[in-house]
């Protein structure tokens, strides 16, 4: 996506006001956005999972990569693929995910090191463009809930434009309860709800997950969706069997 943003696209929504949940009640946007308490925690993986299992209650949904860095010697995204694997929308990977950008890095400076701006406005309608297409959008945000996408305007901005809910992936390892709870912080201080949370084991080797996960239910004060183990084969489907979402 070309051309540099005006201060006007860049600019974060009014903060202020709860998202309903399971819906964006400035743009008519059903759906969710998916954050994550960093980068490589499983977003996508959870993501594809909430796919499959919204599906198999009959809804038509639209997943969404918002962007993505880091592509494969043949330009294609992991990420992107495993969420166009999960749809049946027939949808492009190019709706999937509308940026991708070749260097594994923040956003901002896989962009500049490709001699590419970031349009926020642009990027904007081609996610709502997507969502259009289903009845509900599952739109993943990139890294954490912060990552900076242009100056001025970063995920967290992203996420307020859209106003959907928030569902937070939590990737359980050292350290996890302090970063799921700074981003929740974070989450309500937009205005957005925070709809659910999912725990996805990061370090199967973590001790003392179920007090983790306690601590984790307390402090966060929203519904837990699941807890994903490592899986061998982390399919869709296989995801799908370990969340619990009551909508």
């Amino acid at each position: 996506m070309n051309g540099a943003p005006t201060s006007a696209q860049a600019r974060p929504a009014p903060r202020g006001g709860e998202a309903v949940l399971g819906s964006g009640p400035s743009n008519g946007l059903t759906g969710y956005f998916i954050t994550g308490t960093d980068t490589e925690i499983g977003k996508t993986t959870i993501t594809a999972g909430l796919v499959h299992l919204f599906q198999s209650r009959g809804r038509r949904v639209a997943p969404i990569k918002s962007l993505a860095a880091g592509t494969e010697a043949d330009g294609l995204n992991e990420d992107v693929a495993r969420l166009h694997g999960a749809q049946t929308l027939g949808l492009t990977p190019a709706q999937v995910c509308p940026l991708v950008l070749r260097e594994p890095c923040a956003p901002h400076i896989a962009a500049r090191l490709e001699g590419r701006d970031i349009d926020a406005a642009q990027l904007l309608a081609a996610i709502r463009a997507t969502a259009a297409r289903g009845d509900m959008a599952l739109v993943e945000g990139v890294g954490g809930f912060r990552v900076p996408l242009v100056p001025g305007f970063d995920t967290a901005d992203l996420a307020t434009q859209l106003a959907l809910p928030v569902v937070l992936v939590v990737g359980l390892r050292l350290g996890c309860i302090n970063h799921a709870l700074l981003t929740a912080e974070a989450i309500r201080a937009r205005g957005l709800r925070l709809a659910a949370w999912v725990a996805n084991t990061a370090d199967p080797s973590m001790p003392h997950v179920a007090d983790n996960l306690a601590a984790l239910a307390d402090g966060l004060a929203a519904p837990c969706w699941g807890h994903v183990p490592r899986l061998s084969d982390p399919s869709p489907a296989a995801v799908a069997a370990h969340l619990k979402v009551s909508e």
